[in-house]
């Protein structure tokens, strides 16, 4: 069973939302994201706070969307290796910080990672401080599935986990996840097995593609091996009430124009599978 809610829209379209990941325009910036979602017919944005000054201002942010006239769907917390000092070096308060961010720019759901293994205080109390946000704010919390790390060690490959407890947010147990089928390629997990155990606790997808490679790709959804299609088709049979995020890589584009040329094509792809 997939989780019925009520998403941005849907009462009246009747569909599921399908986002930007403000990410997916880098190396331009998240008002570049608002305008091509804009144009393109994305429903939102999702905002993934990191280097970009503009996804650090919340109040610009408020400003940008209203401007667009594109929502915020959700906010991506910084909790890269690259924005552990975005907000705060505390990982508690960057995840509130986010979750302040998601209320103050009316987005239902924060998506966030789960802690690293050094990070041993935040990653005890991690779980309840999860419950407890959402307890308090009514912002689905929703924690991702990740990937390892492979290095090759006297001639044999070794798989390495930076999170803790692992790469597997069902090993837990939380109320929200998001499904990232960018970070199912890299870590070889079977996406659908993984669907079925989050179950109706399912509320996010970040819809990518990936050909197996180590690295995280994020490659436009139908370019890689990962059962895009098939995924979406499931969240549609089951009535699925979270927010679909296209969050993919197009920094390697040769023109602005090509950048388009891929989000529009990624878009297409998911109304297409995601069709009730």
């Amino acid at each position: 069973m997939i989780r019925r809610q009520k998403s941005v829209g849907q009462e009246s379209v009747g569909q599921i939302p399908v986002g930007l990941s403000t990410a997916a325009v880098w190396p331009q910036n998240a008002d570049a994201a608002f305008t091509i979602a804009g144009e393109l017919g994305y429903d939102g944005v999702e905002v993934m706070v990191w280097a970009d000054p503009l996804s650090q201002d919340v109040p610009l942010l408020r400003r940008t969307l209203r401007r667009h006239r594109v929502p915020v769907l959700a906010v991506h917390a910084p909790c890269l290796l690259i924005t552990q000092r975005v907000w705060s070096p505390d990982p508690e308060l960057r995840l509130r910080r986010s979750v302040q961010a998601a209320q103050d720019l009316d987005a239902r759901t924060v998506v966030v990672h789960p802690p690293f293994r050094w990070q041993r205080r935040y990653a005890d109390a991690f779980a309840d401080l999860v419950g407890e946000l959402e307890q308090q704010t009514g912002v689905a919390v929703a924690v991702e599935n990740m990937f390892p790390v492979r290095r090759a060690i006297r001639g044999r490959t070794v798989e390495m986990s930076a999170f803790r407890p692992s790469i597997d947010p069902t090993d837990v147990g939380y109320r929200n996840y998001t499904l990232d089928l960018s970070h199912t390629a890299a870590a070889r997990t079977d996406a659908l097995a993984l669907a079925a155990r989050m179950g109706d606790a399912l509320s996010h997808l970040h819809l990518a593609d990936g050909s197996g490679s180590p690295s995280d790709e994020h490659l436009v959804p139908g370019r890689g091996g990962q059962p895009c299609a098939e995924v979406c088709e499931l969240l549609a049979a089951g009535g699925f009430g979270g927010q679909v995020v296209l969050e993919v890589s197009t920094r390697k584009a040769v023109s602005p124009a090509e950048r388009v040329k891929d989000l529009a094509e990624a878009l297409l792809f998911a109304r297409l599978h995601l069709a009730r």
